[in-house]
């Protein structure tokens, strides 16, 4: 079995920082890409950032500048540091590994549960 975790959501005022974090267990022998999304309530999901093995990192364009994104490939974890914050970053955010459990198979999406993250004053 496999497992993302996220942990670190919770209620910040406007202007504030939270930091989130997902640890990825189970049988894993690599993960190629981990990455952030955030769905807020009547919206679609959608991509906050990304970061691949190699340290590649995308963004969106909405949190540029504000957001960064870092991962720990010794602990299968990856991090999201959110400065700045405002209310429209309020949504439940969700933590996707891109992994393979065993080196014969194909790597496959996996999610965490979520984190609610609310800003607001």
């Amino acid at each position: 079995q496999v497992q993302l975790v996220e942990s670190g959501g919770g209620l910040v005022q406007p202007g504030g920082s939270l930091r989130l974090s997902c640890a990825a267990s189970g049988s894993i022998s690599s993960i190629s890409a981990m990455g952030w999304y955030r769905q807020a309530p009547g919206k679609q999901r959608e991509l906050v950032a990304g970061i691949t093995s190699g340290g590649v990192r995308n963004f969106a364009d909405s949190v540029k500048g504000r957001f960064t994104i870092s991962r720990d490939n010794t602990k299968n974890t990856v991090f999201l540091q959110m400065n700045s914050l405002k209310p429209e970053d309020t949504a439940v955010y969700y933590c996707k590994g891109r992994l393979r459990r065993w080196y014969w198979e194909e790597y496959d999406d996996y999610w965490g549960q979520g984190t609610q993250v609310t800003v607001s004053s």
